[in-house]
């Protein structure tokens, strides 16, 4: 990318203007330096003259093999990549064949990144899968390392969404402390002729399960020779990627003849590097013309044109960047290429100190969603010409079991059964749910209320759906598109609880897609069997006299009373049966420094786990919420004696797709 459009990377060092995290995010106590894990980070092969800044590990991906990586266990990802449908559209103008969107993202800095959430809620809780096709974990700097593997959390919250996450290789340029030395480094050969880098890259891939790598070569001063061998590298990369189930990305920098010259197009400069890969990221400079050239020479190729993501910088202004949409997603005509938008992410790192997670959201649904924040209803006069209005939606929700408490990732406390089970904030994407694409969808002849993700109170994790307004009519909130199958036994449960007003609750349920696109789905609505009492309640709902598929599932709310409504939906759980995870098995500590633990433990049947959560048990019986984690290696640090405590009694619980919880497994640290 243009050094003069950059503001992630500086020379040599640093970190200093990647988005930084607050100092809880980064921060570990003294005593667990060694033992926090962090996502990891490399060079190709030789490192830089002199020695790395504190908090910085410099390492040879050459050097790098799984069965050395001590971080491994707590740094790979476990959920697979689901597939998804692509149910008719919320509207009109979404299309659901054409362009598709890749994202940029910086999740935090290269070195000090930790491995499985931080505590605090202050972070980029990407909850808007549903328009992603593809996520880059970006990042890197000649400082710290070049090389980057995404971390846990960020691959199982997107897999479980059906996107796939790519790390990234940066060669930074010049003027950002790039050495051609580490292009060399990186396309080297053995004395077989094989290109040792590439079958590394795949082997961390593989291992840390992510589905691949964004090649970007920005490093000046190149020949032809070094052209041709970075294509011969590209080559054979992606064909050991292909037979791993990866993929590979190019951008638009460096061109077969070893310059970097930016084209901002697909043409002869770059075009055999686009062939050897799976797509191309082009250069912000392009133009009308040249996105329509460049759509054109991929389809003389035999090549998709929507293999071509063309670059949007938003890491400035966000919705409010200028775009030429009509020349990449024209409104009355085929879409010209596919949208690859560089740092979206702006829509945290913009917001000023003391924001709100629901802030944060805010914005995020300002900028996916666009200015009506109802992709049923979009506004076509907004200038920010937002992903849904473009782009169709996508679901995971395609078989039973499922349930969501609509955990986002992050949150101000953690709640289990509706009690504040840890008053610190958190942040861990791996334990986000599946969430509702359409954000939100209301459908009423009346006052629209506002419908947002909440985080003062939750049933589970950190956060419910909050219905608040005057509901002067009925009006139909839509949760998800699904492809469930109805059997004998099938059964909804709402877990829900009003704050304010009076509400009548009836779940909404179609067996049928809608006739078009942007019209509701034939929704039947079915009441709950009456439950007195306050506080949170679940309404089990059997889908009697129903046959076929679930391909929608809302509430329909209608207020009993005056006044405005509050009206709280912590959990949905669609099940045939209930099923309880067993328990982990061997659990130990693996490393301890004081009250900093690394945890390990085993289980018979992973498959059947969604996460795993931690506890303490303090002396008086007290169960303190730890952490969670999808995988089965957990790192905790800072803990202290209780009053009177000889040992910390520790237990870790599998729990299931319906948020069943297995008996503990138990173990102790003595002070």
């Amino acid at each position: 990318m243009n050094p003069t459009r950059r503001t992630v990377l500086l020379a040599a060092a640093t970190t200093a203007l990647l988005p930084a995290l607050p100092a809880t995010a980064t921060a570990a106590p003294k005593a667990a330096a060694a033992l926090q894990p962090y996502a990891s980070y490399w060079y190709p092969d030789s490192l830089p003259a002199g020695s790395p800044d504190a908090g910085i590990t410099w390492r040879s991906l050459k050097s790098w093999r799984a069965a050395a990586d001590t971080d491994l266990a707590l740094n790979a990802a476990t959920v697979p990549l689901a597939p998804r449908f692509t149910p008719v559209p919320a509207n009109a103008t979404a299309r659901t064949d054409q362009a598709r969107v890749q994202s940029l993202v910086s999740f935090g800095p290269t070195s000090g990144n930790p491995s499985q959430g931080s505590a605090t809620a202050d972070y980029y809780a990407l909850t808007h899968w549903a328009y992603l096709d593809e996520l880059v974990f970006w990042g890197g700097s000649a400082g710290e390392g070049l090389i980057l593997a995404p971390n846990a959390p960020i691959v199982d919250a997107a897999h479980r969404h059906g996107v796939p996450v790519l790390g990234n290789v940066f060669l930074p340029p010049v003027a950002y402390g790039g050495q051609l030395q580490w292009t060399r480094d990186l396309v080297q050969r053995d004395a077989a002729g094989r290109h040792p880098l590439a079958e590394r890259l795949v082997a961390v891939a593989a291992a840390y399960g992510f589905d691949g790598w964004f090649l970007n070569a920005e490093t000046g001063g190149g020949d032809s020779a070094l052209g041709a061998a970075m294509l011969g590298f590209v080559q054979e990369l992606k064909a050991l990627a292909a037979a791993e189930g990866q993929r590979v990305t190019w951008y638009d920098a460096m061109t077969v003849n070893g310059s970097v010259n930016w084209q901002g197009a697909l043409d002869a400069e770059n075009q055999a590097l686009f062939q050897a890969a799976d797509d191309m990221f082009l250069d912000f400079r392009w133009s009308a013309g040249s996105l329509a050239s460049s759509g054109q020479k991929a389809e003389r190729l035999g090549r998709d044109r929507y293999a071509l993501w063309a670059g949007v910088d938003v890491e400035s202004n966000g919705p409010d960047t200028f775009v030429d949409w009509d020349a990449i997603v024209p409104a009355d005509a085929p879409h010209t290429t596919s949208l690859g938008l560089y740092r979206p992410e702006w829509t945290h790192g913009h917001l000023p100190a003391g924001h709100t997670p629901a802030d944060f959201h805010a914005a995020d649904d300002r900028f996916w969603t666009g200015r009506s924040l109802d992709p049923a209803r979009p506004d076509t006069a907004d200038r920010w010409r937002a992903p849904a209005l473009c782009v169709a939606d996508r679901s995971t929700v395609t078989s039973l079991p499922f349930a969501s408490v609509f955990n986002t990732g992050h949150g101000l406390r953690w709640y289990e059964s509706g009690r504040v089970a840890s008053d610190t904030p958190w942040n861990h994407l791996g334990l986000q749910d599946r969430l509702p694409s359409r954000r939100w969808v209301v459908r009423t002849e009346g006052r629209r209320p506002a419908v947002s993700f909440d985080f003062a109170d939750a049933w589970r994790g950190g956060s419910s759906v909050l219905v608040d307004g005057a509901l002067d009519r009925p009006a139909v909130l839509d949760l998800y598109a699904t492809r469930l199958p109805i059997g004998r036994d099938t059964v909804v449960e709402l877990t829900h609880r009003t704050d304010a007003g009076g509400v009548r609750v009836e779940l909404a349920v179609a067996t049928a897609e809608p006739e078009e696109a942007g019209t509701e789905p034939p929704y039947v609505y079915l009441p709950p069997p009456a439950a007195g009492g306050d506080g949170w309640r679940t309404s089990a709902v059997r889908l009697t006299g129903l046959s076929g598929t679930v391909h929608a599932l809302g509430v329909r709310l209608t207020a009993t009373g005056g006044g405005p409504v509050r009206w709280r939906l912590g959990g949905l759980a669609v099940r045939d049966r209930r099923t309880t995870p067993a328990a982990p098995t061997g659990a130990r500590i693996t490393a301890a420094s004081g009250g900093d633990l690394r945890l390990a433990w085993n289980h018979p049947a992973p498959g059947t786990v969604r996460h795993y959560t931690l506890h303490r048990v303090l002396p008086d019986g007290t169960r303190r919420f730890l952490g969670g984690t999808c995988q089965r290696a957990y790192f905790t640090g800072g803990l202290t004696p209780a009053p009177g405590e000889r040992a910390a009694r520790l237990e870790v619980r599998a729990v299931g797709e319906l948020y069943t919880s297995s008996a503990p497994a138990s173990l102790t640290h003595p002070w």
